[in-house]
């Protein structure tokens, strides 16, 4: 059964209601999953630069180890999720569909932090500047997908003051329950991370934002941070999707990111839940980002589960961990039904943005063929960015990319609602991803 609903009023324009499915693991404490035999870490888990190799094949690692150097600014440092020896350097599948350039560490067994990590008990007493430094040293991304480096979003432009912080604790995608878990097992550790986000923006609002579909998460952030007068828990309406950032702006804070605009134009910075978890366990502990909360879930697994997984784990391992495919198992997704990304194979590993791999089995899949847009606006009306889907999919399906941009095509992120309410079952996402590649094709 699902979980009770809260009341609550929080929301934004447009948007859907697909089965949740959340009741497979949401009651289901997070188990820590076994060290991997074999560590498949990519050098590029982030949006930017992809890292650079930091380490040679034959070359003994520690768990804490970087192995990837920082390509740029805009990109975040690779550290070893488990000890043992570097075996390979070279292309292996990633969850993006493609070869990417990894790391392998075959694991010895011995699972030893690496020497010098420093923690540091007062960090109350850092400078704005140096927390800034040491969420980019850990390697931290947004962990709610879309890994976008965290010390870049830290970094707002003079002209950009940031008056408010809002943690993304909606976890609003389908099936996923990694960040309801964490927010029932690590409260203090969440909180503890927004403090240290406001302090390095200089922000004094910070706020929570939750669905009310989670109303034990809600109890447990509430007690966090009770007596504080600085942070706020916003139990919001359940609605896919609630969790994108534009829509969590809305919800939280009452204001509306402009067509073409970034949440740093209203003032406001957005992070997950896992991401601040992980910022506090950097700051205070030393220790760069070599796991995360991950939901295997689905109809397809026989036995769903959350784990505490590291980086580098193979889909395969996490999957025989959760009781194995079923027989009729028959589509494996990095993440969730709505934003996910489908996977040709299970060797992929676990990623920094990996919160799930849910397995549907056969009678879930739909393999219809798609039909001509019968012009009846479902797609208009759902759309949570107001955009016009149909027009944006009958523009690219001819090529005319130029005109879905005209449409402001860009400021399209993928949600999947337009898809979701088609009648014809068009493919309006992989549209829109398409001409997002053509023109950047033509941008460079």
């Amino acid at each position: 059964m699902e979980a009770t609903s809260v009341k609550a009023n929080a929301t934004f324009s447009g948007g859907v209601h697909p089965a949740g499915n959340k009741e497979l693991t949401s009651h289901k404490a997070t188990v820590t999953a076994a060290i991997p035999k074999r560590a498949i870490i990519p050098l590029s888990q982030h949006i930017g630069a992809p890292c650079k190799p930091a380490v040679v094949i034959g070359q003994e690692v520690k768990k804490g180890e970087k192995i990837g150097e920082a390509g740029g600014f805009v990109s975040a440092p690779v550290y070893a999720s488990v000890s043992g020896k570097v075996v390979a350097i070279g292309n292996f599948p990633h969850t993006m569909g493609a070869e990417l350039p990894a790391v392998v560490i075959e694991s010895d067994g011995k699972d030893e932090w690496v020497a010098g990590l420093k923690e540091t008990p007062d960090y109350n007493a850092v400078s704005p500047e140096d927390l800034r430094k040491m969420v980019g040293d850990a390697g931290i991304v947004g962990m709610g997908g879309a890994t976008f480096p965290t010390h870049v979003k830290l970094t707002p432009p003079k002209e950009k003051p940031i008056d408010v912080v809002i943690l993304n604790g909606a976890e609003c995608e389908p099936y996923l329950t990694s960040d309801h878990r964490l927010m029932l097992e690590k409260p203090k550790e969440i909180v503890e991370g927004l403090r240290i986000l406001m302090r390095i923006l200089g922000v004094k609002k910070g706020y929570i934002g939750i669905e009310a579909n989670k109303p034990d998460a809600i109890d447990s952030m509430q007690k966090a941070v009770a007596g504080s007068s600085d942070i706020a828990v916003v139990p919001a309406k359940v609605k896919y999707p609630q969790g994108a950032e534009k829509m969590l702006i809305k919800a939280a804070a009452g204001r509306t990111v402009p067509a073409g605009g970034l949440p740093m134009d209203v003032g406001v910075v957005v992070q997950n839940v896992g991401t601040a978890a992980a910022i506090y366990d950097a700051v205070r502990y030393g220790r760069p980002l070599v796991e995360r909360y991950v939901t295997v879930t689905g109809r397809g697994v026989k036995e769903p589960k959350n784990f505490l997984a590291r980086i580098g784990t193979p889909f395969s391992q996490l999957i025989e961990e959760a009781g194995g495919l079923t027989d009729d198992a028959a589509k494996v997704i990095a993440g969730g039904p709505m934003m996910g990304m489908s996977q040709h194979s299970l060797d992929v590993p676990v990623i920094k943005g990996t919160s799930g791999i849910l397995v549907l089995p056969r009678a879930e899949v739909s393999t219809k063929p798609y039909g001509p847009c019968i012009r009846c606006a479902r797609c208009i009306d759902a759309c949570p960015m107001m955009l016009q889907p149909s027009l944006l999919g009958l523009f690219i399906e001819k090529g005319h990319y130029e005109d879905a941009k005209d449409y402001n095509l860009m400021d399209c992120f993928e949600c999947g609602s337009c898809t979701f309410v088609c009648p014809a079952n068009r493919p309006m996402v992989q549209w829109v991803k398409r001409a997002k590649r053509e023109l950047a094709k033509k941008k460079n």
